[in-house]
């Protein structure tokens, strides 16, 4: 009998703690997923999540630049979620890191960067925001060689699932006056996981087509979310499986020949997921006429158990 409580005691314990570090990095997830309850600019840094292969270049003392090195720059989430970590692991064995938090009081990313080649017992700070351009600057405070006030400002751009660039440059207070030092450019190593998890998305997508041409309108239904959200153009927003069911039933006597999606772009976040991308199809009327069609689309996905469905949906024509 006291063994039988243990265990049991023992499962909802360890189940306690699953679900408070659900954020974690795991086997499942292995570089961690964003915290819903931390603020949303977690997200600043998702495209960089992962591991990258990246060339190094720095300049040498006499200003020329350096051959290029090689490395790994790994990014995932720590502290169940709250914060982003990540280090580099260099050939040439200079290796180095950083934890970069979001302030919400003080609306910026504040980045404690450390090293293996110079320890410290006080770690260097650079602190920014997302700009609007969609690119990551940060700021530490740095005098030139000849005593000028300025700073040393880093600069994440050109992110997205296939990889980054990324900027060390010295500038003057009102950065008038830039001067390179570091460059990196990075390109994005596609997982294991991500390939999976982006198999089963499209088998979703597909399963969605051929439901629409075979006039299966429960399947259609099922593809969605039970609290999903489609946004027809010139049309209220629709909540709900049953109400969605409604909006895809065409015209008695009309039938779709044709339905295919092709997406431009998937990206995962934790368990919710985007695309967007392109839709063409056919359809013959109740008179007997073939009507071709193509439009845009944007998607926003949720995990529910190992499958993908929609949340959100919104798409519209594209006129010929």
């Amino acid at each position: 009998m006291k063994s039988t409580s243990f265990v049991l005691l023992f499962l909802i314990f360890s189940g306690i703690l699953q679900a408070q570090f659900s954020y974690e990095p795991s086997a499942e997830h292995p570089f961690g997923l964003p915290n819903p309850e931390a603020p949303q600019q977690i997200l600043d840094f998702a495209p960089l999540i992962g591991e990258c292969d990246c060339k190094s270049v720095s300049r040498n003392p006499d200003q020329t630049w350096a051959e290029a090195v090689d490395m790994v720059w790994r990014f995932k989430y720590i502290m169940n979620g709250m914060a982003v970590q990540d280090e580099t692991l260099k050939s040439d064995g200079k290796h180095a890191g950083s934890i970069r938090q979001f302030i919400a009081d003080s609306t910026r990313w504040y980045v404690h960067y450390y090293n293996s080649a110079l320890p410290s017992t006080v770690l260097p700070a650079w602190e920014g925001v997302k700009q609007e351009e969609g690119k990551i600057v940060l700021y530490r405070e740095q005098k030139a060689p000849n005593g000028m006030e300025g700073f040393y400002r880093l600069t994440f751009s050109d992110m997205s699932e296939t990889g980054f660039k990324w900027a060390g440059e010295w500038v003057n207070t009102d950065e008038s006056i830039v001067f390179p030092t570091w460059k990196i450019d990075c390109t994005k190593r596609t997982g294991t996981n991500d390939t999976a998890e982006k198999e089963r998305l499209m088998q979703g997508v597909r399963e969605f087509s051929k439901a629409y041409m075979a006039g299966d309108y429960d399947a259609i239904a099922d593809a969605y979310t039970t609290d999903g959200k489609i946004f027809p153009n010139n049309a209220p927003i629709i909540e709900g499986r049953e109400a969605i069911k409604k909006r895809w039933i065409i015209p008695e006597g009309s039938r779709i020949l044709h339905h295919e999606i092709n997406p431009d772009e998937i990206r995962f976040l934790g368990d919710y997921a985007y695309d967007y991308g392109t839709y063409n199809g056919k359809t013959l009327t109740k008179g007997g006429e073939e009507i071709p069609w193509r439009g845009k689309y944007v998607v926003v996905w949720k995990k529910v158990g190992e499958d993908w469905k929609m949340y959100l949906d919104i798409w519209n024509r594209i006129a010929d």
